[in-house]
């Protein structure tokens, strides 16, 4: 009976799953008003019932969907990246972190995900929050403890880091993410674009936070194609 009981609840997880994936692909291919459970549970592969079963509504599954790719996203780019190494270089290391950050919000799914968020921002004001909350305001937040750790140890000299975290921020997300929203996927820059774009506004960071004020001694290694 236990293993049958297994097996149901794997079953069960399974199509939760699978409807989980069928929305996605569907929300941010035809938008919130364009899309219908009929679709989604076609494309599952499950009956209509089952995804009720799962979703009450609609607005539900979508709050679900936003909710979860706004903290994969968020997680990717902050639960793996490493403290700076005794010895190690600030420029590579502010770097790597910069490089990072582009490289998973700058996806054609993230920058669907925001633009179908946009959209619908009147209809779930709450949505935008969570993803303003989950995603910039969580980067900036969680790399402001990152920046004081550093000052602390004498790598940066920093007043406040959140002000500075909010900086760095902008300096390297800003015009490649605006691009990429206005313009379209087409529009993301290509990698080696985007690390010569990283390794500049690093460079125009550290000009103003480097611990002896020198943007040369700081400046990150030559990048190799």
């Amino acid at each position: 009976m236990a293993t049958e009981g297994l097996k149901s609840s794997d079953r069960s997880a399974q199509k939760r799953q699978a409807i989980l994936k069928a929305a996605t692909e569907t929300f941010l291919q035809k938008g919130y008003l364009a899309t219908n459970m009929d679709e989604i549970a076609a494309l599952a592969a499950v009956s209509k019932q089952t995804v009720y079963k799962n979703f009450p509504s609609k607005e539900t599954l979508f709050v679900e969907i936003v909710s979860s790719m706004t903290n994969q996203a968020s997680d990717g780019v902050h639960n793996e990246t490493p403290d700076l190494a005794e010895g190690e270089d600030v420029a590579d290391y502010l770097q790597r972190y910069a490089n990072r950050q582009l490289a998973i919000v700058l996806t054609p799914r993230v920058m669907q995900l925001r633009r179908l968020v946009i959209g619908e921002v009147d209809r779930f004001p709450e949505l935008a929050k969570a993803l303003f909350d989950g995603g910039p305001k969580r980067a900036m937040a969680a790399f402001a403890v990152t920046l004081k750790r550093l000052a602390d140890r004498g790598l940066l000299t920093i007043d406040d880091p959140g002000v500075a975290a909010s900086q760095f921020n902008w300096l390297i997300m800003g015009e490649p993410l605006n691009r990429a929203m206005l313009l379209g996927d087409g529009a993301i820059p290509k990698p080696a674009e985007l690390q010569r774009h990283a390794a500049a506004g690093v460079r125009m960071f550290l000009a103003s936070y480097g611990s002896d004020g020198s943007p040369e001694r700081h400046r990150p290694s030559t990048f190799r194609r």
